[in-house]
Order: structure tokens, then C-alpha cells, then sequence
């Protein structure tokens, strides 16, 4: 039995998309506003250096984007607008250790999550992505699979 590529990508991007949908919900959620909240997390980033308003963008960018992933929403744009914010933590940990478990974390990580982002936006949502244009009446179907 051979696989088809035609028939095992849409999948393969579904489980892409969910699992770092849910690891974006997992930082920007539980992490940054529940666990060290907008204060905290703002105090943070302003202690690298940045504007401390940044760090509540960040911790909302993921959250929602986190969400429109795991829901198959405007998934290519949010994959490429989130490029950014991990652009900005690779440079950020650019310094350590490769080990993201080093004092300071490593560059690895966020790295690699970099690239998983250019790879989702260009396969795309995949199955069972929710399909806003089709809910407003531009489409057929809410969902594909």
C-alpha cells in the first residue's frame, strides 16, 4: 500500500496547524496572561529592553492566533504575521546556548518554530479547516476535510 501525497498532505498541514495552534495558545494564554499576566509579562519585556506595551501585544497576537490555527482560520496570513514575534525571541535568545533548557533559553526553539510557521503558510490550512468566506455566503461548505 503507497501513500498518495494528495490525499495524506491535507493532514499532515491539519496537524501542523492544531499542534502549534496549541502551543501558541499555551504561551499567550496560560504563560504570558494567566500565569505571569499582562503586568508581569510587560515587565519582562521591559526589562530586555523593549517597550513594555509589546509584551501584552504579543501575549494577545498568540492567543488569537493560537485560537485561528487550531480553527483553520486565515491560517497563511497568521502563520506570516506571527513570523515576527518569532523572528524577535530567535534574536532574543540568539546569544545562549542552543539547549532552549539553558539558563536563558536557547535560540533553537523559537528557531525552528520560525520555520514551522513558513511551512504551514505555504501548505495552508488543510482538512478541516473552518472557512470564513464560505460562512459569509462566498462559499459552499463550512468546513472541508
Amino acid at each position: 500500500m503507497s501513500l498518495d501525497e494528495r490525499t495524506t498532505t491535507p493532514y499532515a498541514a491539519l496537524l501542523l496547524r492544531v499542534s502549534m495552534g496549541v502551543l501558541f495558545l499555551a504561551h499567550g494564554l496560560l504563560l504570558k496572561i494567566m500565569t505571569f499576566g499582562f503586568a508581569g509579562t510587560m515587565g519582562f519585556f521591559g526589562s530586555l529592553g523593549y517597550p513594555p506595551v509589546l509584551g501584552a501585544v504579543v501575549a494577545v497576537a498568540e492567543t488569537l492566533a493560537g485560537i485561528a490555527l487550531i480553527l483553520g482560520v486565515w491560517v497563511r496570513p497568521v502563520s506570516l504575521l506571527l513570523l515576527p514575534i518569532m523572528i524577535g525571541a530567535t534574536l532574543q535568545h540568539a546569544g545562549n546556548p542552543w539547549i532552549f533548557s539553558a539558563p536563558g533559553g536557547g535560540w533553537e526553539f523559537p528557531a525552528f518554530w520560525t520555520v514551522l510557521l513558513l511551512v504551514q503558510a505555504g501548505l495552508g490550512a488543510g482538512a478541516y479547516a473552518l472557512d470564513l468566506g464560505r460562512l459569509t455566503g462566498r462559499g459552499a461548505v463550512a468546513a472541508r476535510a
